[in-house]
C-alpha cells in the first residue's frame, strides 16, 4: 500500500477533472494509498483547504474550529498540508474517520512518511497524490503553484482561511473564482479582500452534517462532467 503507483491518462482511474484542467500537461499522476478513495467523490464532495503561512490569531482560532467541523462532518479534505497551520489541520483531521488526500509539492516516490500518515494509509483513510516525477524531490515556488492548481482541479470547492491582499494567494483565488470554482473563505474582517473577489463567507458552525455539505460545497461544474 505504501509503494508508489503511476496512473496515466489511459488509466480508468485517472481523474477526469485533471484532463479538463491540464489537458496533456500532466500525463501521469504518482499515487500512494488506496486509489479506490478517488471514487468517493461520487458520494461526497472533495473540499480543498488552503491555509496561509501568515494570519491573525482570530483566523488561526477559526481555522482550528473549521478543521474540527470538517472532521466531525466527515468531509473529504484535499490539501498540500505544507504550511504550519495546514499541518496542524491534518493532525486534527487524521483523528477522525473521514478520508484525507495529501498532495505534496514534490515527488512522493521516496517521501518519508510520518507515523500518523502510515497509520492512516494502513486504515485506507489517506491517499497521497503528486503530479511530479521521481527526480523532482524538493518543493519549489513553481511546483507549489502547480500543486495548488492540481488540488483545486480535483476539488469540488475551495476553502481558504486567509490570503494577503495583493499577494499570490489572492491572485490564485481570483483565478479560481473566474473559472467558476466554488470559493469560500473564513468569515472574518481579514478576508474582506476575498469577499470582494466573490468568495462566500463561511463559519465553521455551518458545517453540521452531510446535507449542509451538499448545499455548501455542491459544484455545478462537476455535475456537467
Amino acid at each position: 500500500m505504501f509503494d508508489p503507483v503511476y496512473i496515466d491518462q489511459g488509466n480508468i482511474r485517472y481523474p477526469q477533472a485533471l484532463r479538463l484542467y491540464f489537458a496533456d500537461r500532466i500525463p501521469s499522476v504518482m499515487t500512494r494509498g488506496n486509489l479506490d478513495l478517488l471514487h468517493e467523490q461520487q458520494y461526497r464532495p472533495f473540499v480543498a483547504l488552503f491555509c496561509s503561512i501568515k494570519c491573525s490569531e482570530t483566523v488561526i482560532c477559526q481555522t482550528y474550529e473549521l478543521a474540527h467541523a470538517l472532521r466531525d462532518a466527515g468531509v473529504t479534505v484535499i490539501s498540500g498540508f505544507h504550511s504550519p497551520l495546514e499541518k496542524e489541520c491534518l493532525e486534527i483531521l487524521l483523528r477522525g474517520e473521514q478520508l484525507v488526500i495529501a498532495c505534496p509539492a514534490r515527488s512522493i516516490e521516496r517521501l518519508r512518511l510520518p507515523v500518523t500518515w502510515r497509520t492512516a494509509l494502513e486504515n485506507e483513510r489517506l491517499l497521497l497524490l503528486s503530479p511530479f516525477e521521481e527526480e523532482q524531490k524538493r518543493p519549489t515556488s513553481a511546483r507549489a503553484l502547480v500543486r495548488n492548481q492540481f488540488i483545486a482541479a480535483l476539488a469540488d470547492a475551495v476553502l481558504i482561511t486567509h490570503a494577503t491582499p495583493g499577494g499570490r494567494s489572492e491572485s490564485f483565488c481570483h483565478e479560481l473564482y473566474t473559472e467558476g470554482k466554488p470559493l469560500f473563505a473564513l468569515d472574518t474582517v481579514e478576508n474582506t479582500n476575498l469577499f470582494n473577489l466573490g468568495a462566500e463567507p463561511l463559519r465553521p458552525d455551518r458545517i453540521t452534517g452531510r446535507e449542509s455539505l451538499l448545499r455548501l460545497f455542491d459544484n455545478p461544474l462537476r455535475r456537467e462532467e
